[in-house]
């Protein structure tokens, strides 16, 4: 089958304006349902009040009900006394009907009653409809309440029942049919295990289901499709014909020679763009069949989500008369440099916080099917397609994906991997207030230079001296001689070779990562871990060239673990929890320590006295401890660099 090239590649902007134009009167409809149900949606006509409220004059204090004339003259001079048994005075409660021929009350607080409460003596005058709340004071009959096309929010939903208005019309929420499609999809319950291989769970829907609903349509998911043009030809037609107002086929919309979105599109109705110049999301495909929106969207995750938000939400809310409020923007310091293609606009996840009085934003990792990127990531940087990329230390323009408030208290903690910093980060998120910890993986001396330039607020480090055998404190003397840094122990840990179930290789020892046929998974250059393994094999004078795989390297403790599981290799040296979490086997090499190197400007601050608080728990250094290869026995201990 000839492969589809993209045809029809437009901008972001162009292809916005050219989908959502032809789709600008394209509205699902009106219904009427109860206003106590109304909440989130879009009034499609104006609305008026059938009552008044109040709809009888009615007191707006305790007090006496009284004429404002038969007040006049009171003073602390000539104390005024009102014969409440002879009606001169009426006694009343907040919100009870004012007598007829009462037209003011007194506050209680004003009044000196008798013993039996015959009487009341004032020494002040009220005026006419001091505190009383006249009919129609806050609505009249028949004025309009709301107009057309206003969002209904929780207090208007009081206003419409004060009103009379038992029921509201409304905008009809958008229906939005989602079509999964792929051989490879399965669903999750029917996975009672891992996925068999080649084969991937489906979670694209769901996500997609949820970001239509935030924007108040109904969302139906059929069945997966597998890759075939007839059936899933069906199915478009199928969800065509019914009551939805949009389709969206996930998957399908790239290049490939088993790509049939945009044929079917062109088939049955018309394309419009193929192609937009973002990233993620390029092989986005928007359509019509039959004056109905068609979409394609690209089936690695990020790729939809981004395609989603930027192209179909939009239209969602144009669909109901909803205005989409602009992200929150700030501006913040890049933390490293971001290369970008020149003629793509490239959407990049970020990490987010402040240091001072500067946002730092930390990119995360890139690649269109890392969905965690999105679930981390607290801010997007939006590279100009014009642009060739953003550098390190320049300002830029960020856009908010959480609450500014809970940006600023984010932790940015850059350097050496370890299990207990996902410890950490539980802890400070149950705290009050809560500190996001926002971790990234570049090495113990990644992260010391990461606080040289002063782009986080924590860096975690095992950095081995071979000269001494101290950890960490020849480096920042050496790298941060001109900063204030404290040095503060979170863990002991045990170092060693992690390796399959049984160890089937028989690695014992540093010597065994030469042996011919085992294959070994390196750490990144500038890790602990990596200058750890260097130093052994100085020590036993053996060649790091002996070893197969010394040149292959990953970034976490875990990813090493995961290599040895996946049978990808037999040997990968790493930290006894993260074998312990894939029920791995681990050999012992070494204990060293990990430390928290901490900027003097930063320690003393809430933020940081919170982490050291949380460290200092039994319920921590519990929780560290049972995930084995731990020991807590100086955690928390400041660590003197004399």
């Amino acid at each position: 089958m000839q492969r589809k090239i993209y045809l029809n590649m437009h901008s972001r902007e162009e292809a916005q304006q050219l989908f959502w134009s032809r789709f600008s009167n394209h509205c699902p409809g009106e219904e009427t349902i109860p206003s106590h149900l109304a909440c989130g949606r879009v009034t499609a006509g104006p609305v008026h009040a059938r009552f008044s409220s109040p709809s009888f004059h009615s007191a707006a204090m305790d007090g006496l009900a009284v004429r404002a004339e038969d007040t006049f003259g009171a003073s602390d001079d000539a104390p005024l006394t009102l014969r409440i048994d002879a009606g001169e005075a009426v006694m009343i409660n907040t919100g009870y009907p004012l007598p007829a021929d009462k037209n003011a009350v007194i506050m209680i607080e004003n009044v000196l009653l008798d013993e039996d409460g015959a009487t009341g003596v004032i020494r002040a005058p009220v005026y006419p409809w001091q505190h009383v709340r006249k009919v129609g004071e806050d609505i009249v009959a028949t004025e309009l309440l709301f107009p057309t096309g206003h969002q209904l929010r929780p207090a208007d939903l009081g206003a419409l029942l004060t009103g009379g208005c038992a029921a509201v019309r409304v905008r009809k929420r958008p229906k939005v049919a989602i079509i999964p499609t792929g051989s490879e999809l399965v669903r999750l319950e029917d996975c009672p295990d891992a996925p068999p291989a080649g084969k991937t769970v489906e979670s694209n829907a769901t996500v997609l289901a949820g970001l239509a609903r935030q924007a108040g349509a109904e969302v139906e998911i059929t069945p997966i499709i597998s890759d075939d043009f007839a059936s899933i030809t069906r199915h478009v037609q199928a969800m065509v014909a019914s009551d939805a107002d949009l389709v969206i086929v996930n998957a399908g919309s790239s290049a490939g020679s088993a790509d049939y979105t945009v044929r079917i599109i062109e088939q049955l109705g018309e394309t419009l763009v193929h192609g937009v110049t973002i990233m993620p999301g390029k092989p986005t495909i928007l359509g019509v069949i039959d004056n109905k929106p068609v979409v394609g969207l690209p089936g690695y995750p990020v790729s939809a989500i981004i395609a989603m938000e930027q192209l179909v939400l939009p239209l969602l809310a144009r669909m109901q008369g909803v205005y989409m409020p602009p992200p929150t923007a700030i501006r913040a310091v890049l933390a490293k440099d971001l290369p970008s293609r020149a003629g793509i606009e490239e959407f990049r996840r970020m990490i987010v916080g402040r240091i001072g009085v500067d946002f730092v934003a930390v990119p995360l990792k890139q690649g269109a099917g890392a969905i965690t990127t999105l679930t981390r990531a607290n801010a997007i940087l939006r590279i100009d397609a014009s642009s060739e990329g953003e550098i390190h230390g320049r300002e830029v323009d960020i856009d908010l994906l959480a609450p500014l408030p809970q940006v600023e208290r984010t932790m940015l903690c850059t350097g050496s991997h370890d299990l207990c910093l996902d410890v950490l980060g539980d802890f400070l998120r149950q705290q009050d207030p809560a500190y996001p910890l926002a971790s990234t993986h570049v090495g113990s001396l990644g992260g010391i230079m990461a606080l040289k330039q002063g782009m986080c607020h924590i860096a975690g480090s095992h950095l081995l001296d071979p000269t001494d055998g101290s950890y960490n404190t020849s480096y920042v003397r050496k790298h941060l001689a001109d900063r204030d840094i404290r040095i503060v122990t979170l863990v002991h840990r045990a170092q060693g070779f992690i390796v399959p179930k049984g160890n089937p290789k028989g690695i014992a020892s540093i010597r065994d990562l030469t042996t011919d046929g085992v294959r070994f998974i390196n750490r990144q250059a500038g890790s602990g871990t990596r200058v750890l393994l260097d130093f052994e094999l100085s020590r036993n004078d053996l060649d790091p060239d002996a070893i197969s795989g010394y040149d292959q390297d990953e970034y976490t403790h875990m990813a090493v673990a995961v290599a040895v599981l996946s049978g990808k290799v037999d040997v990968g040296l790493g930290i006894k929890s993260a074998a312990k979490a894939l029920g791995l086997d681990f050999v012992p090499l070494i204990e060293e320590r990990y430390d928290l190197l901490i900027p003097g400007a930063v320690f003393e601050t809430e933020m940081m006295q919170t982490v050291l608080r949380v460290i200092a728990t039994p319920l921590f250094q519990q929780t560290v401890e049972a995930m084995g290869g731990y020991s807590t026995r100086e955690t928390g201990q400041l660590v003197q660099l004399d």
